[in-house]
């Protein structure tokens, strides 16, 4: 991978994480926090969502984030790419104005879910998907497009999704344009042997289109998800520091996969991530000020690394 890195980790606390939780961080710990995650080495940082603050408050002034991250914070530090989450054309509109580099577009498996979390049903969410890549190519093509399918590995109210009705619509979204698929275990119900099938299925059918694995920790199966979908031959992983996050339309889905706990693992497979662990941890401070009292999870923080832990040494830069 470019930059020396074998594997991507995509930091989604400030927009899953924090949208999961009921208070909403003040603007300037937001901004501290996203900059500690970046002096980090974060490759990828989800910023928020492009949503309207009546329906999700905890995401008001993504785009004055964005722009005051542009214009001042980035200049001292490190740039990582900048992810919006899209759901329609008007949000669509504000990421591509804000500057983001990467669009990510939620099209969910179950029709339940689409149903409550966007408030359209599949087949309505690929058409405007269609829509919001067209919309990209007219204004920035510049900007990458993924779809993440929510729910693709199972759904709290309908169970399992079946794995051919996923790389069907994963199929679709990608004749609708999209420049690659994620899959999101948004309920935490996937297992190793599920992901690594699936995931292969995924490869089978789309090649190299097939983008991030999106895991819950919600079963205890998150990090050994990672590996099935290492094995599978996933090379980019979504994460929240200190495992912020969930999903507020899948009751009982508890939190992302911590990265800190990630990156340790993948530095101890002998994967170089960029990543300073040691920094990373320390990011934490800042997203406990902006949520004092928050609870904070991960192993790597409250343990430490192993005596004569090695990492790799590669750095983001090399």
């Amino acid at each position: 991978m470019a930059n020396g890195r074998d594997v991507i980790v995509s930091e989604v606390g400030p927009r899953d994480g924090l949208q999961s939780v009921a208070r909403v961080m003040n603007y300037d710990a937001r901004l501290d926090w996203i900059a500690a995650l970046a002096e980090a080495g974060l490759a990828e940082i989800e910023i928020g969502s492009f949503v309207s603050p009546t329906h999700l408050p905890q995401m008001a002034d993504t785009d004055r984030l964005l722009e005051d991250w542009r214009t001042s914070v980035a200049l001292n530090t490190a740039i990582p790419e900048i992810i919006g989450l899209v759901a329609n054309l008007r949000g669509a509109e504000r990421a591509i104005a804000a500057g983001v580099d990467k669009i990510t577009i939620p099209v969910s498996i179950s029709e339940t879910h689409s149903r409550t979390n966007l408030g359209k049903s599949t087949d309505e969410m690929i058409a405007e998907t269609k829509r919001i890549v067209q919309l990209v190519r007219d204004r920035t093509p510049a900007i990458g497009v993924e779809a993440g399918l929510s729910t693709a590995f199972g759904c709290v109210v309908e169970g399992a999704m079946d794995p051919g009705r996923v790389v069907d619509i994963a199929e679709r979204v990608i004749r609708a344009g999209v420049t690659s698929v994620g899959l999101s275990d948004t309920a935490g119900s996937g297992t190793p042997t599920q992901v690594r099938k699936l995931f292969r299925q995924m490869y089978n059918s789309l090649g190299s289109n097939v983008g991030a694995a999106h895991f819950h920790n919600t079963r205890g199966q998150g990090l050994a998800n990672v590996l099935a979908a290492l094995d599978a031959g996933v090379r980019t992983f979504d994460s929240s520091l200190a495992g912020l996050g969930g999903c507020p339309y899948a009751p009982g889905a508890t939190g992302n996969i911590v990265t800190e706990d990630l990156v340790f693992l993948l530095e101890a497979e002998g994967l170089a991530t960029g990543i300073d662990l040691d920094r990373l941890v320390a990011a934490r401070s800042q997203l406990l000020r902006g949520l004092p009292g928050e609870p904070l999870y991960g192993y790597i923080a409250d343990a430490g690394l192993p005596t004569g832990f090695s990492r790799s040494l590669r750095s983001a830069s090399a």
